[in-house]
């Protein structure tokens, strides 16, 4: 009672709705507390250390969210980029490569952000298991690339794969086929941070165990939390230790961000003789991209702006191609010293994404997570580069997968480059229906993958199979309506052809 009459006093007197709101915070920061305190209890011996780690981070977290207010960035304060601040890749590569890259290179460590499953595209497991081109995974072409650097040019690049707790088993027993290649292999693991129910905001998990009833508790914070968790797993001073200088980190998933010597030449040996401590790697907008982060300029320093952060009366400002014309691809390179120098000084800030799901049993929860661009305005120096489309292959679903495996590309040493036979340098559009989004779904119904040189637009809707050796050119639409089915005969060349109705081949 007596807490009662001390809430509605607060809340009677003049400052009484903020000072109440305060009260009411803390209370809730409390019994967050509490909650994690007793899932600690649940833990073994060895898990102690970590789960505490882990723990101790969310909670970090949920405080800046309980803190935060509205939007987290001003509109008005947000202006382009001044020129320099972006540079253009052909400005870089303009420089050439020094005599000793062997000595640049040996200071490089690639980091692929490899938490994600498969889900998406109908796959178990980790989505780097997943055949992308002549039955070589993410993770064999990423081997592949890396080796190929290794013995050019006799050095010693690891790579380094940040798992989540969702990937970390199967990606590890993957990676014993690897042990005789020329490419040391390092694994470290995000943070496990706990779902929190959507009403009440406390954790909805009641031990630290992530299966059965609790499987779905859990969740990794997003890629922002590759700073803290490459700190704590030691890794960062091993490297350190070995002279190590640079991280080049990107999505496992984005076959075109392979390690470009140019950039690194640039980090390395800056014209100005001042380096940079975080350059992040944007490209041209096209009208697919219109929901991307962008670069902006914000209070005196570069910053990453995400839709989910703008105000709702500008997000058609934000999307359109004419205000900001380049977005992130999320390859970023990073100076290890000043990683370790910010962490070590709490001073990365990253916003927070609030991110609501819903969970099989029908609960609402929500999870807070970062994204590892958005730091760029607590390292100094920190640099955008201005780097062609190429470098932006990401394969995010089975539309992907089809260019990807498709003639447009071909593979040399795990690096995917266009084919010069195509005429022009862009993509083509594709988009299959919902019958191609699992992957298995999507192979049975391509006999061969089509010839698509010329292709400059595909859609494909409804219950469609492609015999072997078709060829698509230009734009191309095939319609099959609801009970109707649609065989593309082996062989077939479809230039600007609309196909609707029922096409069916049988065999004799």
């Amino acid at each position: 009672e007596r807490v009662v009459q001390v809430l509605i006093y607060i809340a009677m007197s003049q400052d009484g709705a903020s000072q109440f709101q305060e009260v009411i915070l803390q209370e809730l920061e409390l019994s967050v507390k509490k909650e994690l305190e007793k899932i600690l209890t649940t833990a073994t011996s060895h898990e102690f250390e970590h789960t505490k780690k882990d723990l101790d981070g969310f909670r970090k977290l949920f405080h800046r969210f309980l803190q935060e207010k509205g939007p987290s960035v001003d509109w008005g304060k947000i202006q382009r980029p001044p020129e320099d601040s972006i540079q253009p890749y052909e400005k870089i590569k303009a420089r050439g490569l020094p005599d000793n890259i062997s000595s640049v290179l040996n200071k490089l460590v690639v980091v692929k952000l490899n938490g994600g499953l498969g889900t998406s595209m109908g796959c178990k497991g980790p989505k780097s298991l997943i055949g992308v081109r002549n039955e070589n995974t993410f993770l064999d072409l990423t081997v592949q690339q890396i080796e190929h650097l290794n013995k050019t040019y006799n050095t010693d690049v690891p790579l380094v794969l940040m798992n989540s707790f969702n990937t970390d088993e199967d990606t590890k027993k993957i990676l014993q086929k690897y042990n005789h290649c020329r490419v040391k292999i390092y694994t470290f693991n995000q943070s496990r941070y706990p779902r929190i129910n959507k009403e009440s905001l406390l954790p909805i998990a009641k031990d630290v165990s992530y299966s059965g009833e609790n499987t779905e508790a859990w969740y990794p914070p997003g890629h922002g939390d590759i700073y803290a968790s490459f700190y704590n797993s030691g890794l960062l001073d091993t490297f350190i230790e070995e002279g190590k200088e640079y991280i080049f980190v990107s999505n496992i998933d984005n076959l075109g961000a392979t390690v470009d010597l140019y950039i690194l030449n640039h980090l390395m040996n800056p014209p100005n003789g001042k380096r940079c401590e975080f350059v992040m790697e944007v490209t041209n907008k096209t009208r697919a991209d219109v929901k991307g982060g962008t670069l902006t300029q914000y209070e005196g320093k570069l910053r990453l702006v995400e839709i989910a952060q703008v105000p709702k009366a500008h997000v058609d400002e934000f999307k359109s191609v004419s205000k900001f014309k380049i977005f992130n691809t999320n390859n970023l390179w990073i100076s290890l010293a000043a990683v370790k120098r910010l962490q070590e000084q709490n001073a990365i800030d990253m916003e927070i994404i609030v991110n609501p799901k819903t969970l099989d049993g029908g609960l609402n929860v929500i999870q807070l997570e970062t994204a590892v661009g958005a730091a760029i305005k607590s390292f100094e120096n920190s640099l955008g580069i201005n780097v062609p489309r190429s470098r932006f292959l990401p394969v995010k679903t089975t539309s992907d997968l089809l260019l990807v495996m498709s003639n447009l590309y071909s593979l040399n040493a795990g690096s995917l480059t266009m084919s010069e036979k195509r005429e022009f340098p862009t993509v083509p559009l594709v988009k299959l229906g919902s019958s191609f989004t699992k992957v298995q779904d999507y192979l049975r119904r391509f006999e061969s993958i089509p010839d698509m040189l010329e292709l400059d637009h595909l859609t494909v809707s409804g219950d469609v199979t492609f015999g072997k050796n078709v060829s698509l050119k230009g734009t191309v639409i095939i319609i099959a309506n609801h009970g109707d089915r649609i065989d593309i005969p082996p062989g077939a060349v479809l230039e600007n052809k609309i196909v609707s109705g029922n096409l069916r081949i049988l065999d004799h």
